[in-house]
């Protein structure tokens, strides 16, 4: 596809490991958010081997809301592994990440479907830049996510400050181009920005908000993923300075 071709179908990927309390509203106001601005949508969530009423969660919500598909992911358990499952299965000319927590706005992925309109590759929010909005951010983790995000800046030479946030919107050709896909876990959320960025697809960043869960536990443990994250930094790290451009994406309409 064209990069400068018109976008008909949005897909959203929702990895959700006991989310039972937030999907009902997650999905509900995704649904809404979409069908009152008339963009044409799947929603597919991943079930990463909830214990909880998820599924039954999905089936009424899949009853109100058609377009609203539950995978089960029967393999390997892991954040990254579900997000993977769903990048194999969406139908949409581009993909959207979001979380299940009702931690990202509905809103935002409307601005970030019409920012993609424009001929960008992708669309990467920031929650770190001017007209952004943050809602009860954990001190501590704010730290620690300002320190990594700008080490990222630094290492790979890129003027963006929020390379770690899941929520982002590719075009189908930008997810191909990125496979194969090797972090199983949360480290995924930097892999696939990095080597969108390492590969020459083209992007831009706008504000979004976010705003932390008021219900269930975040399944993200910082202690457990540091060694995973510095694997997946260093491994791109390789690439952008040592692949002497093998990976490059050549966009052949500019031919």
């Amino acid at each position: 596809m064209d990069p400068n071709d018109s976008l008909k179908l949005l897909s959203i990927v929702i990895p959700a490991r006991n989310e039972a309390e937030n999907l009902e509203k997650c999905i509900t106001e995704i649904s809404k958010s979409l069908v009152n601005s008339s963009i044409n949508h799947q929603i597919l969530v991943i079930d990463d081997g909830s214990t909880d009423d998820t599924a039954k969660v999905m089936n009424k919500l899949h009853q109100l809301f058609p377009k609203v598909e539950n995978i089960k992911n029967n393999g390997p358990n892991g954040f990254g592994r579900a997000v993977v499952l769903g990048l194999d299965k969406f139908a949409g000319d581009a993909v959207a990440i979001m979380m299940a927590d009702c931690s990202d706005s509905p809103k935002d992925l409307i601005k970030y479907w019409n920012t993609l309109q424009k001929g960008y590759d992708a669309v990467f929010g920031s929650r770190f830049i001017a007209g952004s909005k943050l809602y009860k951010y954990p001190f501590g983790k704010r730290i620690l996510n300002r320190v990594v995000n700008n080490l990222i800046s630094y290492a790979f030479k890129i003027k963006f400050n929020d390379t770690t946030n899941a929520f982002k919107i590719y075009r189908r050709h930008v997810i191909e181009g990125c496979r194969p896909f090797i972090s199983p876990h949360f480290n995924l959320t930097v892999e696939i920005p990095l080597k969108t960025i390492i590969r020459g697809y083209s992007w831009t960043a706008i504000p979004i908000s976010w705003k932390n869960r008021t219900t269930g536990i975040a399944k993200l443990k910082l202690k457990e993923m540091g060694s995973r994250y510095f694997f997946i930094i260093a491994y791109l790290w390789l690439e952008k300075y040592f692949s002497r451009g093998d990976y490059v994406y050549k966009n052949k309409s500019s031919n």
